[in-house]
């Protein structure tokens, strides 16, 4: 029996086929073109999107040897908006994507009018352009006729999980899963469904908005000529959730971090919704067999996105790998601080308007003291998320950080990670906990894959990393980089 995970993400599209017992058997990937219209705006073509996700789900199973696919999970981008006309499919606009920051002046309005602990209360999140809800709204506002198209019932919203769902079944299916619905702050967590008064605030009509499930349901079948016959559609969760999973983190307590195009950490706080006294998001990890299970989320925007800037922007390195030997050749007497608020600040801060700077420089300063400064941010950044989840949940404090995403492979990113927590930091042997964690919830539904504590077990470290700086000197590295921070924010 066999597992197809696609996994469909900001820059790239992949695809992995999975065994039965979610060995990786082969995989396909695809990247893809981002637009930048203006500054601060990010776009995909909705097509690429699709065209891509397509591609690498049919050569995966090619490479695989062509098993019988016995169901698909998906996992993917999380907030990213797309919009189609329910008869043809076709996009009214680009997708815009979760990093956009198009609409900051209408939540910055919102905020004036006292709107956002409603907002908090309701969705978990925070009021902010990340999410999907000022976007839907744009495009309605934007694009010809849309709003009275859309109150007509022509037109259909979905995250990227619902639009490929969409074009997977034939449109057959328009439906999300808990964790994707509640990035849309539209979503209320608590009660499990859409919320009618976030729809009335932001003036989106509900007949747009997909049917909601569990993370591991039945969302359909797909055309029988994509992939030779029809597979179920069994699992679907939010990037990030999907990892949370794929690293079997079940219990209360347990954490998880993401190092991706963003990074995203994700503290399993059971049961209980615990509304953050410090910025963070409340968000659902995961609903299984109608059970909600609850997070505390830390979202920083540019993480693997900073190596991204290296080689794309800077043209200073032709692959990201090559950070690792050139960070471990910079100065060490030269402290340079890299704040990558390209399209502002996350968590805890919440600032759009904050741009990137680098301090220190000097005329000693190249290319190894800025390829260490552009790891060690990613560090910083996940410092500031893991010292607001203590503030917020005293059982947080002794949590020990599985990581994974491509970063991961970075000794010294790793190493800078431990010593300026000053905890540990767990590498699974499998890095591809976000497609393995899509695989798992498609083969739970389908009676494949066992349950979540027998999974659990078989967790596999592959490197722990200990931390190995002084008290001293962490303290002094971390106040550098609160004022610089501080800096950025006051510009």
């Amino acid at each position: 029996m066999t597992i197809l995970a696609m996994d469909q993400g900001t820059t790239s599209s992949r695809a992995l086929v999975f065994s039965d017992g979610l060995q990786v058997i082969a995989g396909a990937q695809q990247e893809f073109q981002q637009h930048f219209p203006q500054s601060g705006w990010v776009e995909h073509e909705v097509d690429d999107i699709w065209t891509t996700s397509a591609a690498t789900a049919r050569g995966a199973i090619e490479k695989a040897g062509n098993p019988r696919i016995d169901a698909i999970g998906i996992t993917n981008q999380r907030e990213t908006v797309l919009i189609w006309d329910r008869q043809t499919g076709q996009p009214i606009h680009r997708a815009i994507v979760w990093q956009d920051r198009r609409t900051a002046d209408a939540c910055a309005r919102l905020k004036e009018d006292g709107v956002e602990p409603e907002i908090s209360e309701t969705t978990g999140l925070l009021l902010d352009p990340y999410f999907s809800a000022t976007k839907i709204a744009w495009m309605l506002d934007r694009v010809d006729g849309a709003r009275a198209r859309a109150e007509r019932g022509e037109l259909a919203f979905g995250t990227v999980d619902s639009f490929l769902i969409w074009k997977l079944t034939g449109g057959k299916a328009h439906v999300t899963d808990a964790t994707n619905a509640c990035r849309t702050m539209l979503f209320d967590i608590r009660k499990g469904e859409w919320s009618a008064d976030m729809c009335k605030l932001f003036n989106i009509p509900l007949a747009i908005l997909p049917q909601v499930k569990d993370s591991a349901a039945e969302f359909g079948e797909t055309r029988p000529d994509l992939f030779g016959r029809a597979i179920p559609i069994l699992g679907v969760a939010g990037d990030q959730q999907a990892a949370t999973v794929g690293q079997a983190c079940f219990q209360a307590g347990m954490l998880k971090s993401t190092y991706g195009t963003g990074c995203f950490a994700l503290l399993n706080t059971g049961e209980q919704a615990v509304r953050s006294e410090n910025r963070l998001l409340t968000t659902i990890a995961y609903r299984l067999d109608g059970k909600t299970t609850f997070a505390l989320e830390g979202s920083i925007f540019i993480a693997g996105a900073v190596v991204q800037w290296l080689r794309d922007g800077l043209k200073m390195i032709r692959e990201a790998g090559e950070t690792q030997d050139l960070s471990q050749n910079a100065d060490d007497s030269q402290q340079i601080i890299m704040v990558p608020a390209f399209t502002g600040l996350g968590a805890p801060h919440w600032d759009p308007e904050a741009r990137g700077a680098i301090f220190g420089l000097t005329r000693n300063t190249g290319p190894a003291e800025l390829a260490r400064a552009a790891l060690e941010s990613v560090g910083f950044q996940t410092r500031d998320l893991l010292e607001a989840m203590r503030a917020d949940w005293r059982d947080a404090g002794d949590a020990v950080l599985r990581v994974d995403g491509g970063m991961t492979a970075s000794q010294p990113a790793m190493q800078f990670l431990a010593d300026i927590l000053g905890a540990p930091v767990d590498r699974p042997s499998n890095t591809e906990t976000t497609a393995q964690g899509a695989a798992w919830l498609a083969g739970y539904r389908a009676g494949i894959c066992p349950p979540p504590e027998e999974y659990a077990k078989a967790w596999r470290l592959d490197r722990r990393f200990e931390p190995s700086m002084t008290a001293e000197m962490r303290d002094r590295r971390y106040s550098a980089w609160q004022r610089a921070v501080k800096a950025v924010m006051a510009v």
